[in-house]
């Protein structure tokens, strides 16, 4: 909120950073850039006194928010710094809770560098002023400096939380984090390059004073873990395969590549497997339905990559099948292994494969842990008389996301608005998945504006079916149209509105 005085003033200057960088562009003889600038900032400015607001508008929050150059932005964590002073007597009584840590903190010191990169595009072509620069996430140091208290929580903790953890015990800094930086990635590191490698594990031990959180309500176990060659482990998959669909349970399979995942789903489709792949170019809605379509039982087996990890978590999977898993990298280090074995501890018969000619030290890091916690988790409970048990969990309703989107739900309140996912750019379009597995129970339709750019469906528009053959009453079709068509006005879909005034008029004008 600014007040009429401040906001003519950001006004003001905003126009003279305008001519500033126009002066710039123009004795660097870049006159596009110049003549850009100059054009957008007026038609902003305009926009601005006329109405109040304009595309883009946080790009000027420089000077609205009277901030310096470099100043970082107001954010929620000056909310609850002030809310603690307020109600619970200094700013550091509050606690933040960060999950999958070893994965938020990393994202939380990416972002600032990865909304440079794009605002420096804009600025040097005259698409936006400098002062756009300061209307950007947190860097991390920042970040850091203004939570008093932090909880990290992750099955595999990244070496900043360990490191971050022994600063803040006051202990000395294991020689295997000593190239991490500093203060939970907010300060300096002091190698360049690691001193020694040391497992996760060795790390845990090392720094001391975590909270394990090893032994479960449901008494469930770490999974048991096998070691197979890779000759012939496509058709030993198989077999495994076959007799978990007897038990009706699910299975997860992991490999290296998106051809592969899809290769091998064709060859078990082949051989009589309800399976499908599961990989970064299906679109975020059809990767649920198929993970609901797992859990129902239209899918036994999904093929997967980097997908089958955090937060996915499916009682009914009790076999993990990890391809290549000797393949030193980003899909097959310590952490990688280590959440994709943790996909099978949901089902009290949990059991991961990993086809492998060698033990890779990742390998042998992650069966260690996973072995230790195993035999902890089977002392406690055989000393309190625990029977693992699997979860339980709700059956989804298949479709459930579409019919939000078709009521509304998903845009913008209660008036709809634009679709939460991109259309798929794949030839196995949403109509060939959902036939394939029937998924959705024909709810999901391509037809369906649903899955074109409109939330709202346009049975009553398009369809030119007499009144009676619909089976709605006249008034009551003509009530539910001019609700449509309000909310069409709304989203500034006047196409739509008219095509939807128009079908009233027919409809009003109709004779019985």
């Amino acid at each position: 909120m600014t007040n009429e005085e401040k906001f003519a003033e950001a006004l003001k200057d905003i126009e003279e950073e305008m001519e500033n960088r126009k002066k710039y562009f123009d004795s660097k003889s870049m006159e596009l850039e110049s003549h850009r600038i100059e054009q957008r900032t007026l038609f902003d400015l305009e926009m601005l006194s006329e109405i109040g607001s304009c595309k883009g508008v946080e790009n000027y929050s420089l000077h609205f928010d009277g901030r310096k150059p470099g100043q970082r932005a107001y954010c929620l964590l000056d909310f609850f710094a002030k809310n603690a002073e307020k109600f619970h007597g200094g700013v550091e009584n509050y606690l933040v809770i960060m999950d999958e840590s070893h994965v938020t903190l990393p994202q939380v010191g990416g972002m600032f560098g990865g909304d440079f990169s794009r605002k420096k595009n804009l600025i040097d072509h005259g698409f936006r002023l400098p002062s756009a620069f300061d209307n950007r996430p947190l860097k991390i140091e920042e970040f850091q400096e203004l939570i008093p208290k932090m909880l990290y929580v992750s099955a595999t903790p990244g070496e900043r939380e360990l490191r971050h953890l022994a600063e803040v015990n006051k202990q000395t800094i294991p020689d295997g984090l000593l190239h991490v930086r500093s203060k939970g990635g907010g300060g300096n590191a002091d190698l360049k390059k690691p001193k020694v490698k040391q497992t996760m594990e060795e790390l845990l031990e090392d720094v001391g004073q975590i909270a394990k959180m090893e032994i479960r309500p449901t008494g469930l176990l770490d999974p048991r873990i096998e070691v197979r060659p890779t000759e012939g482990q496509v058709q030993d998959l198989l077999s495994l395969i076959n007799d978990r669909i007897k038990a009706n349970e699910r299975v997860l399979v992991t490999v290296l590549t998106i051809k592969f995942a899809e290769e091998v789903s064709e060859y078990l489709q082949k051989m009589g497997i309800k399976a499908h792949y599961l990989h970064s170019e299906i679109d975020t809605l059809e990767r649920t339905e198929i993970i609901k379509a797992l859990r129902i039982g239209h899918i036994d087996v999904i093929v997967g990559i980097n997908l089958l990890r955090e937060g996915l978590d499916i009682p009914e999977v009790s076999l993990v099948a990890i391809f290549d898993a000797d393949k030193q990298g980003f899909l097959r280090n310590e952490r990688s292994l280590l959440q994709t074995i943790g996909r099978a501890s949901r089902n009290e018969n949990g059991f991961v494969i990993l086809y492998a000619d060698t033990i890779s030290p990742p390998m042998k890091a992650a069966i260690n842990q996973t072995i230790s916690r195993r035999s902890r988790q089977i002392k406690y409970n055989e000393e309190n008389n625990i029977i693992p048990k699997t979860i339980t969990k709700n059956i989804p309703t298949m479709g459930i996301e579409v019919e939000d989107l078709v009521s509304g739900l998903a845009g913008k309140g209660e008036k709809g608005g634009k679709r939460l996912v991109k259309k798929t750019s794949r030839k196995k379009g949403v109509d060939k998945i959902t036939k394939k597995f029937n998924l959705g129970a024909g709810l999901w339709n391509s037809s369906d504006s649903v899955l074109d750019n409109i939330s709202q469906p346009d049975d009553f528009i398009q369809d030119s079916t007499k009144i009676d053959e619909i089976g709605i009453g006249k008034d009551i079709l003509v009530i539910k149209l001019r609700k449509e068509m309000h909310q069409a006005a709304e989203r500034l879909d006047f196409e739509r509105a008219a095509s939807i005034r128009d079908r009233i008029y027919q409809i009003e004008n109709a004779t019985d």
